[in-house]
């Protein structure tokens, strides 16, 4: 869940009542399991009693639809269930696909008989080839109690229906079903799980509206005028009902600097994560079906930070980490290089460079009109000459922070160290007593150099 320190101003959704339509027919296809699972009892009726008259009064409501092509396919309906013997070629169009086929796919419906297997991916197979050549919106709505029981892949052949552009991602709505199979559903399209008649009758309203009407989304970044101008952002929309992070897509203005538009299933509930830096989002968005939904995230513009040590001064670390706070939080957003660029969100915020020893900058502010360097002291240099072996530290000579510990060989060696007053505490091994400790306070200037001997 995305976390309300995150937020920068408000985030809202809205949509537009008289976004026009897709042109074009809209073609579906029922794919209904006549299998004999479906003489099983549901809420007290035979389930495949119950899901025809409920899939009949929908195609009642759907008379006088424009621009709207109906069809069935059944399978498991035709060969009398044999264990062993099971024909996996079971699978039929009942009802090619037509306009104004309502009536004569309810009076199929009632003819069903529920006898055989579950041929789930042959079943899909035949039915790229049910739909005609021309242009449309091909739509696949499958109705099941069941899994594949023909040792075939029906997620292999969904995939390819979706590839070649056959139909858009096929609708599955699992009656009654073992939570054991709900998983190897899932991977076909968009997977509903009606665990009772009453969630059959909801789920197949909800997925024909949507199959009719689609719902598009657009995400409006403001910037500080109200204005949708930001954008090259990237997005990812989470399934709070499947866990599914889809789609992740990266923002755009298209033509006329208008905000990109894409499809979106109304049903689940979802969390927009807006992968900005600090990272903002809109937790429990509701969609509605078969409208255009405007999601507006404000308070959106971005400015450029990069933190550096002066150009002409040389660094001796190497590679530093700085990390990014939002001012007065205590955990990081984010971790970048010295020398490097990021793009934060417009506001306020604190650094800590990993520098020896950490160097911290607070509340710099970062603006979208122009870019914020924040430069720090380079380093100087420590050169540690002992005799012996031993003991000790180095600490600020102030605030008595512990900025290097020694390991317990020899300490000699070269040190990187911000400028500033240090004391370095030292007892050589040999030495069994503590009047016998050095202590010696030094300067550190930026690029230079310091020699210190400790037995001088």
């Amino acid at each position: 869940m995305l976390l309300p320190a995150l937020f920068f101003g408000q985030a809202t959704l809205s949509y537009d009542a008289n976004e026009e339509l897709d042109k074009g027919p809209t073609r579906i296809l029922f794919v209904f399991d006549a299998s004999n699972s479906m003489n099983a009892f549901w809420s007290g009726q035979r389930k495949i009693v119950l899901a025809t008259k409920l899939l009949s009064t929908s195609l009642e409501s759907l008379y006088g639809v424009p621009d709207l092509e109906l069809g069935l396919r059944a399978y498991g309906h035709g060969t009398k269930h044999v264990e062993g013997q099971q024909d996996c070629d079971d699978t039929e169009l009942i009802v090619p696909i037509n306009k104004g086929s309502n009536l004569l796919i309810k009076q199929e419906l009632g003819k069903l008989r529920a006898r055989g297997t579950t041929p789930i991916a042959r079943s899909l197979e035949r039915a790229s080839e049910d739909f005609p050549d021309s242009p449309g919106r091909n739509i696949i709505i499958l109705i099941t109690d069941g899994i594949e029981a023909c040792d075939e892949d029906p997620c292999a052949v969904s995939r390819m229906l979706q590839a070649k552009g056959i139909v858009v991602k096929p609708f599955i709505i699992g009656i009654g079903l073992d939570d054991k199979f709900k998983e190897s559903l899932r991977c076909i399209g968009n997977f509903y799980d009606a665990a009772d008649p009453a969630t059959f009758e909801t789920v197949l309203d909800l997925v024909l509206e949507q199959a009719l009407h689609n719902t598009t989304v657009e995400v409006n970044l403001l910037d500080e005028n109200g204005k949708p101008t930001v954008t090259n952002v990237p997005l990812s929309f989470t399934d709070l009902r499947a866990g599914n992070h889809h789609p992740q897509v990266v923002h755009t203005l298209g033509y006329m600097n208008s905000t990109d538009t894409f499809y979106l299933d109304p049903i689940p509930t979802y969390n927009l994560s807006i992968h900005t830096l600090p990272q903002k989002g809109m937790d429990s968005i509701h969609l509605a079906p078969g409208r255009h939904n405007i999601i507006s995230v404000a308070n959106m513009s971005q400015g450029t930070i990069s933190p550096q040590f002066p150009n002409s001064n040389r660094n001796d670390y190497g590679k530093v980490n700085v990390d990014l706070f939002e001012s007065g939080e205590c955990k990081p957003f984010y971790s970048m290089l010295v020398g490097s660029k990021a793009r934060l969100i417009n506001g306020k915020y604190d650094l800590v460079f990993h520098t020896t020893p950490l160097t911290r900058i607070e509340n710099i502010e970062v603006r979208s009109d122009s870019p914020t360097d924040v430069i720090i002291s380079s380093p100087g240099s420590l050169m540690l000459q002992s005799s012996a072996p031993g003991y000790g530290s180095i600490v600020d000579a102030k605030t008595l922070t512990h900025v290097i510990q020694f390991s317990d060989g020899n300490p000699s060696g070269r040190y990187t160290l911000q400028p500033g007053t240090y004391t370095v505490i030292f007892r050589a091994r040999g030495a069994r007593s503590s009047k016998y400790s050095i202590q010696s306070t030094f300067t550190i200037k930026s690029g230079a150099t310091l020699n210190l001997n400790l037995h001088d």
